[in-house]
């Protein structure tokens, strides 16, 4: 098996079970189609892009094939975080034809995911390109794929928000609402968790001064216009760090990075996937003693 040039730091052990998973729910009892061919034969795979984009996803492609079957030889011609053209080579396969059928399916939905969502994160990045803002991901991720797909939003070029819900506090309306004030939640927040970050969710500038006055070290604007953003970075004077969100698209963030905010969130880049084409064909198959 080959191994990625890019530094990779998603746990071995999460990418292992995310496609255990993946080859359960496929396999179930058995491929039934796979066993039509020899257990003999031996075949050659290539790996090709129908469409141009940024490439995520060598580990799990590997691992698939690793759990299948340990003579499958995958030999990469692009890297994670790599551009690809369309019609680019993306890797070659040799090994069992029947583990190769088998893993196909299951490999190329990990790798296609995976890189629509790194090409996603680079449109973003690229549109806000010394800007000084950076974009950020969310939690808004395929199920069971959360480590993968930030893991992809890095690959792009862009960064993560928090990983889930114990990495960072993050007050927002009804944690407001629930707890009675901006102050009373960030308050708690401080006495529970010292070491962690305070993020509070605002959706005026009163709601700004209070956050401020609270001590938040980030500050996450919610669906304000360009005028209020710009009005809440003047009234903020480097407090605390400024996040928009809310209706964030590619012809739009450039706008919204120039009023000054730090960061930029974009659900969009983990929820709307659209998978890179990806193409695996066989190009030989011969029986073995």
């Amino acid at each position: 098996m080959s191994e990625s040039s890019r530094p990779f730091d998603v746990p071995t052990q999460v990418v292992a079970a995310q496609v255990r998973e993946a080859l359960a729910e496929d396999i179930g009892s058995g491929d039934v189609t796979a066993a039509l061919i020899p257990a003999a034969r031996q075949a050659d795979a290539r790996v090709v892009s129908r469409e141009a984009g940024i490439l995520c996803g060598s580990a799990w492609f590997d691992e698939v094939f690793r759990q299948l079957n340990r003579d499958i030889h995958v030999a990469w011609q692009a890297q994670d975080g790599a551009p690809v053209d369309r019609d680019t080579l993306i890797c070659t396969l040799r090994g069992p034809a029947r583990s190769l059928l088998t893993g196909e399916r299951t490999a190329l939905n990990f790798l296609q995911t995976l890189s629509g969502t790194a090409t996603a994160a680079c449109h973003y990045a690229r549109a806000v390109a010394g800007s000084g803002a950076r974009v950020l991901d969310t939690r808004k991720t395929l199920p069971g794929l959360r480590l993968a797909q930030k893991y992809a939003v890095r690959c792009g070029g862009c960064d993560n928000h928090r990983t889930g819900l114990f990495d960072m506090v993050l007050i927002k309306e009804n944690h407001i609402t629930s707890a009675g004030s901006i102050a009373a939640a960030v308050t708690t927040a401080k006495t529970q968790n010292p070491d962690l970050p305070i993020e509070v969710e605002v959706e005026s500038l009163t709601q700004l001064r209070e956050a401020l006055a609270a001590g938040a070290h980030r500050v996450l604007l919610d669906n304000m216009d360009l005028d209020t953003l710009r009005e809440a970075v003047a009234l903020n004077q480097g407090r605390a760090l400024l996040e928009a969100s809310g209706g964030v698209t590619l012809d739009n963030i450039r706008t919204i990075a120039a009023t000054g905010v730090n960061f930029i969130s974009v659900g969009a880049i983990t929820k709307h996937v659209h998978a890179l084409d990806l193409s695996m064909r066989l190009t030989s198959s011969e029986a073995t003693e």
